[in-house]
């Protein structure tokens, strides 16, 4: 409970009024004027007691539509407030207290209630919309009633400690698909899979023709086609994509390592990979996001699987960065491996770095590099080894630079 003046501007007047019946009837000795001071006294005292005396519980439940925020866009909070009260109780203004990750407008009229003398308790529905602007976990909260009596002349302040919890995750971009801008570009990298077992979704009937062994019979299509069949193992063939994320605290600054939110290249790396991860799962590629030393950020995701992508998305709002700097040491994690895809995504980068991971080249198909802060010949460096490299524009004009890498290799403009 916040304390502050009982009463109103209205109330105040007419308590000094009260005061000054009373010392001018002292003075002149006129009676009624101390009959009328002691009636706006004993109203004032009304007011305060309507507000303060009567019994009532308040809860608070709050929701966000979406669960989770964006940085970026908005969303609907709506807050719930249980009331109950055997008397009706004055209508009033509310205000919700915003953390410095969200953005909005919190405050409103609050309704008047009637009364309960069933004891059922009665809910206000308060609604308004936040837009993220810091990534990160925040707490919505506390919830402040400011109510007056009929009269306006008192007033009551209530604070509802309770906070709600709300996830703001990295924003994203739409990007132009992979999917015949580069050709095949997984090529002869796609990983293929067999599985076996009856009933599985890549199990195909064909007829029964001399020689096939009587135990691989379908029987169910035998039933269905009115001959036999037999089962046979469609080869099923996923492009694989791997995003690295670099995270050393040393590619951006000390602020990356202390909260979520902070530094503003950081919170640039992580929103580009996470549009990328987005992009690569919705053409069809199995993903790894990994850290430079290989560590998975988030279990493997199989192409299509948005659902996933959701839930990393959800994990990345508390991402920070870390103490290692392993991006030098970045190609040992792809020998003897050959992949598809491969997106570097890294902050400050320099000529020593393009040279510490150009033979990660020859393990991927379509090689690509997107640096925050790039030394000036270091993007020039890069492209030499093979690597489709671009400087990290804004984020608003990502969209473009990434466009410019898949379609022409090079993106010379961001450079």
């Amino acid at each position: 409970m916040r304390r502050l003046w009982p009463f109103t501007v209205r109330g105040s007047g007419a308590l000094a009024l009260g005061i000054a019946c009373f010392i001018v009837a002292n003075e002149l000795g006129v009676v009624e004027l101390m009959y009328f001071g002691m009636l706006l006294l004993g109203v004032l005292v009304a007011a305060w007691v309507s507000l303060h005396l009567v019994r009532r519980t308040d809860r608070v439940t709050r929701s966000l539509s979406p669960d989770v925020g964006t940085v970026g866009r908005t969303s609907t909070v709506v807050t719930r407030v249980g009331v109950r009260s055997p008397f009706p109780t004055a209508p009033g203004t509310w205000q919700d207290a915003l953390p410095l990750g969200v953005g909005g407008v919190a405050r409103g009229s609050f309704p008047a209630i009637g009364s309960g003398f069933r004891g059922a308790e009665k809910s206000v529905e308060l609604e308004y919309t936040v837009t993220g602007v810091r990534r990160g976990i925040h707490s919505l909260g506390p919830l402040t009633v400011t109510s007056m009596d009929p009269f306006g002349l008192a007033r009551r302040r209530m604070t509802f400690a309770d906070h709600a919890k709300v996830t703001i995750a990295p924003a994203s971009i739409e990007l132009s698909p992979l999917i015949n801008l580069l050709g095949d570009a997984g090529g002869t990298l796609h990983s293929q899979t067999n599985h076996l077992g009856q009933g599985a979704d890549n199990l195909v009937a064909r007829p029964y023709v001399p020689g096939d062994s009587m135990r691989r019979i379908h029987w169910r299509a035998s039933a269905h086609r009115g001959d036999l069949m037999v089962r046979q193992e469609e080869q099923e063939s996923t492009p694989d994509a791997v995003v690295v994320l670099d995270r050393g605290v040393l590619r951006y600054t000390a602020d990356a390592l202390a909260s979520t939110g902070s530094d503003p290249g950081f919170e640039t790396a992580v929103s580009i990979a996470i549009s990328v991860l987005t992009r690569l799962v919705q053409d069809g590629y199995a993903v790894d996001i990994i850290d430079t030393d290989g560590t998975p950020l988030a279990e493997h995701i199989d192409g299509g699987d948005m659902t996933a992508v959701e839930d990393v998305r959800t994990h990345f709002a508390t991402l920070t960065a870390r103490k290692d700097d392993h991006l030098q040491r970045l190609s040992k994690v792809f020998l003897g491996v050959m992949t598809g895809p491969v997106v570097l995504v890294t902050g400050r980068f320099d000529r020593a770095d393009a040279d510490a991971i150009a033979p990660i080249v020859h393990h991927s198909s379509l090689p690509i590099l997107l640096a925050v802060s790039p030394t000036q010949d270091a993007l020039g460096r890069a492209l030499d080894a093979g690597w489709h490299a671009a400087s990290v524009p804004p984020f608003s004009e990502m969209a473009s630079a990434w466009t410019a890498v898949v379609e022409r290799g090079v993106s010379r403009a961001f450079r």
